[in-house]
């Protein structure tokens, strides 16, 4: 990985804050956990709600958005295709601002989820898309810049959206 397209989590951390972004739901995830997680438990900005479950975690988020408060998920590709009834049910059906930051576990640096060896990684955006749900790809520092408008549209729109992180973010 060339250095300058390294991601780094203060940057992300940085976009969700601006974002109005308050609350982080999270559970680990070797794609996000050393540069995203960690640093955020530490920071006094932001409340940190560690769960078990990703379909808790679209709950919660469900929960807060009706408290006037901003959240996101952080979860695996894993948990998301675990929990995809919860998005479906709660997320898209209810149309709420559910905002996810989900890990690619296994995506190859430089290629499309789509073009995946991966199957776990290869199907997600065509769930995604079969589902009505904006995503976006963040793999690259420049990426990073798209994070704050989605989640301002998801709450503006009541509509989920989901940020999938393509390569290991750094501290």
């Amino acid at each position: 990985m060339v250095l300058d397209q390294v991601l780094k989590g203060t940057s992300i951390i940085s976009e969700i804050k601006a974002a109005g972004i308050e609350f982080v739901v999270a559970l680990p995830d070797i794609i996000t956990s050393d540069g995203l997680l960690w640093p955020i438990d530490r920071d006094p900005d932001l409340t940190l709600v560690r769960i078990s479950k990703e379909d808790e975690g679209i709950s919660i988020c469900a929960g807060l958005s009706f408290c006037d408060k901003r959240a996101i998920l952080l979860m695996q590709n894993t948990g998301l295709l675990d929990s995809i009834n919860s998005v479906r049910g709660t997320a898209v059906e209810y149309a709420l601002p559910i905002c996810m930051m989900v890990g690619l576990l296994g995506k190859e640096p430089s290629v499309q989820p789509k073009d995946s060896s991966r199957y776990g990684v290869r199907i997600v955006e065509p769930i995604l898309d079969a589902m009505g749900v904006e995503h976006h790809l963040i793999e690259i520092p420049s990426s990073i810049k798209k994070i704050r408008p989605a989640i301002d549209h998801a709450y503006e729109s009541s509509n989920p959206v989901v940020f999938l992180v393509g390569q290991r973010v750094e501290p």
